[in-house]
Order: C-alpha cells, then sequence, then structure tokens
C-alpha cells in the first residue's frame, strides 16, 4: 500500500517510509477521483485482514462473544453484509467535528461528505448508539448490546 501511494502522489506522503496519514488525506480528500483509487487499493485488503481476522478468532477456544470491527464507511462500501449485525454510533454534527479535530483529521469538512447521514447510519444499523456523553456512557452502551449478542 505505501508503494501504491507513494507513486500515485509522491514521496512526501511517507517521509522516511512511513505513510503520513495527513498527507494521503489531503491528496484523497481534494479530488473524489483520488479518493475513489485509493478507496479501491484499501477495501479490498481491509475486506481480506478482516475476514482473515474473523476465521482465526471464531477458531479459538473458548470461542469469543463476539468479534468487533470498527468500520468508517460500512454502508458507503456496502460492507455491512460480511456482518452478523451492525451498530451505528452516532453523535451531534459538532460534537463529531470537534472530536475528528481533536484527532488531527485533516479535512474533517470532506471526510463529513463522503459519509451517508447518521439518520441514514441509524436506520440501516440493527444497533444504534448515541456518543454524547462520556466514555463510560458509550462503553456502558455498548455493553448492553454486547450482552444481548451473546
Amino acid at each position: 500500500m505505501r508503494d501504491a501511494v507513494i507513486a500515485r502522489w509522491g514521496p512526501e506522503v511517507a517521509p522516511d517510509g512511513v505513510v503520513d496519514r495527513a498527507a494521503v488525506a489531503r491528496h484523497a480528500f481534494a479530488d473524489p477521483a483520488e479518493r475513489a483509487w485509493l478507496e479501491e487499493l484499501i477495501w479490498p485488503l481491509v475486506r481480506a485482514h478482516v475476514t482473515a481476522w474473523r476465521a482465526e478468532a471464531q477458531g479459538r477456544t473458548p470461542r469469543p462473544l463476539a468479534c468487533v470491527v470498527e468500520v468508517p464507511l460500512l454502508f458507503e462500501s456496502g460492507g455491512e453484509g460480511a456482518y452478523d449485525a451492525t451498530i451505528a454510533v452516532i453523535a451531534r454534527e459538532d460534537l463529531r467535528a470537534q472530536r475528528a479535530a481533536d484527532r488531527g483529521h485533516e479535512a474533517v469538512d470532506e471526510r463529513a461528505a463522503r459519509q451517508l447521514s447518521q439518520q441514514e447510519k441509524a436506520q440501516r444499523a440493527t444497533y444504534v448508539v448515541e456518543n454524547d456523553g462520556s466514555t463510560e456512557d458509550l462503553e456502558a452502551a455498548l455493553a448492553v448490546i454486547l450482552t444481548s449478542l451473546s
């Protein structure tokens, strides 16, 4: 993957051989064609990795209660069919933008424009959790769902 993004966008996206995610985001979110190219590169690799990980996890003894995979663009990529259940973790738009900025994400508005609305994700998901509170609140809500899945 590193070699592909360097070939596409130049060595500045991987100074000293380490991919600079912010530099990649600047390229990918500047042009829909560039974003599509990156998604076509990433999504098959991610799906293959997750499939292998889930198979390995399901073969463990004892078997895990659940295999949880965080997929930022699950519905947008059409990947929801690969999962037994989905959870949409939603939050107010202003809070989402602030959290993304706090994590140092580049192109926050462009990223948000690529995503389905919170309402659409909630409609498509098996479960919905509102994440407007604390980390402890989120963990408690997710624990309830995990219990119902087992």
